[in-house]
């Protein structure tokens, strides 16, 4: 808990409205084990929440509804009345009129609201600071007047105001992360039915650290969507010939090699793609929980290759941090997390060897692209909660 940040939103809130807030919310980011790009595919994917948070002060006005950004150090003024449609380039404002927009497509008995928020979650580093971001507002305004939505509820609505505001078609495993992660553990999600297993993680001589390469490219939000465009492409082709499938989900190798030459070469590689990762959560699942760490490695560095080769979705500075990694023993797996085309890798690493590798892959990295890495230690968390005044 960041009680240095949450007492600072406190006072601006004091200071900006002259009153005390009435609700206080923790909505943390997510990592992803393992799992990519999966969930729009109706597949399987294994995340948990962090201990990096967006933290928002809420309480009611009488006048309009008013924002403010501590991070972005900017405020937005609103009237929960008005018609809200997206902001050009309106970047974390979009976020929240989303959900706003969404509460009241609802029909719930939503009133003007003030909310002063920041985080201490990288942004930009693929740990979902956006759904964060909506899942606080969900949340808080749920609790601030009474709504009566569940978690559940919540999670669609936020996954609707990304799609609607923000222009990502994504997928529901960061928001159900955000909002539905338990300290200690991660959790096999699957994302048609909702159903999920929590496993413990609690290992005794490897840590997963994340290494955040600084590198964002503006590729990551439009090419999110074209992979998800594929991906419908190849489901609409095996449809096409006979077969009663929905999604990726659906659809086995064997189906998808048999028809191989039906296919256009691209949209078989990301179909292939997504069936060998829904097999590949469910084996990385399987050797975690028999402390298999080495072939939990194995299929990390799988994941990787996945995304490097057939998904496309990785980049050199990425792809680097990964190959350093491979030969050194100390290292059991690593590969990229998040949407691709930047942020961070996952390393399951010896805990006496973090210090080592974070120094030596710095340095590696300098010298080849002329910038640093940051280190992200983490551990898993609670997911979206209220905190007492």
């Amino acid at each position: 808990m960041n009680h240095l940040l949450l007492d600072q939103l406190n006072q601006i809130h004091k200071q900006k409205l002259n009153l005390p807030g009435n609700v206080q919310v923790k909505s943390p980011g997510r990592i992803n084990l393992i799992g990519e790009h999966t969930d729009y595919n109706d597949g399987f994917v294994m995340p948990a929440a962090i201990d990096k948070s967006i933290y928002a002060v809420f309480s009611k006005s009488h006048t309009n509804s008013y924002i403010y950004a501590l991070d972005a150090e900017a405020d937005h003024t609103f009237s929960v009345k008005d018609t809200l449609v997206p902001i050009t380039d309106g970047g974390w404002k979009n976020y929240v009129l989303g959900v706003v927009a969404q509460l009241k497509d609802k029909g719930l008995p939503l009133g003007e609201f003030s909310m002063i928020f920041g985080g201490d979650i990288p942004i930009g580093a693929g740990l979902s600071s956006s759904a964060a971001l909506e899942n606080a507002v969900c949340h808080g305004l749920n609790e601030l007047f009474g709504l009566g939505l569940t978690p559940k509820e919540m999670i669609v609505l936020s996954q609707k105001a990304e799609h609607e505001f923000a222009g990502v078609r994504c997928g529901i495993m960061d928001q159900f992360a955000s909002m539905m992660g338990k300290k200690d553990h991660a959790f096999v999600l699957d994302c048609r039915s909702l159903d999920h297993t929590y496993f413990p993680v609690l290992l005794d001589t490897h840590e997963f650290v994340l290494y955040n390469s600084n590198v964002h490219h503006s590729l990551a939000s439009s090419e999110y969507n074209v992979r998800r465009e594929q991906c419908e492409q190849g489901v609409a082709r095996l449809q096409s010939q006979g077969f009663a499938i929905q999604t990726l989900r659906d659809v086995s190798q064997d189906m998808l090699e048999s028809h191989k030459n039906s296919f256009d070469p691209l949209i078989f590689k990301r179909c292939l793609y997504i069936v060998e990762e829904n097999r590949r959560v469910n084996q990385f699942a399987q050797t975690m929980a028999a402390n298999n760490l080495n072939e939990a490695g194995d299929i990390l560095y799988q994941g990787h290759q996945g995304m490097k080769t057939a998904y496309e979705i990785t980049c050199p500075e990425i792809d680097f941090m990964i190959d350093f990694t491979r030969e050194l023993p100390q290292v059991a797996g690593a590969r990229m997390t998040g949407g691709g085309f930047g942020g961070c890798t996952l390393n399951l690493v010896k805990k006496d060897y973090i210090d080592t590798l974070t120094a030596d892959l710095n340095q590696a990295y300098q010298e080849k692209f002329g910038k640093n890495i940051t280190p992200i230690r983490v551990t898993l968390d609670n997911g979206v909660e209220t905190i007492a005044s």
